[in-house]
């Protein structure tokens, strides 16, 4: 549309043409890559749960509160249930082939599947 066709006045068209070009502000920051574990291992497992599959992530090296978060924010992300067993998440079901997504997400740096 040309300035003459515009449907109203912009009272600070005069304003605008005063200040010309704006020098470039600072660079935009990238956000630092989340903090997570070194390493998890991924393996499933099926002996001594009744035939039933669960994949299990190991070695995380979190602190208990931490992995309670870690564990409720997996769950919702791939739709099953899950348990803490010791220092490691259990998660129900076979969920091999979604997990590293996820871990790598949060910023675990070696993901192990086994």
């Amino acid at each position: 549309m040309s300035d003459e066709k515009k449907p109203f006045h912009n009272p600070f068209a005069g304003l605008r043409d005063k200040l010309g070009d704006l020098p470039a502000g600072p660079a935009p920051r990238e956000p630092p890559p989340p903090k997570g574990p070194a390493r998890a291992v991924i393996r499933m497992e099926r002996k001594g749960r009744g035939g039933k599959e669960v994949t299990a992530i190991e070695q995380l090296e979190l602190p208990p509160r931490e992995l309670q978060s870690w564990l409720s924010d997996l769950k919702a992300a791939l739709g099953c249930g899950g348990a803490i067993e010791g220092a490691a998440l259990v998660l129900q079901g076979d969920q091999r082939k979604r997990l590293p997504g996820l871990l790598a997400a949060r910023g675990v740096r070696k993901i192990t599947v086994s």
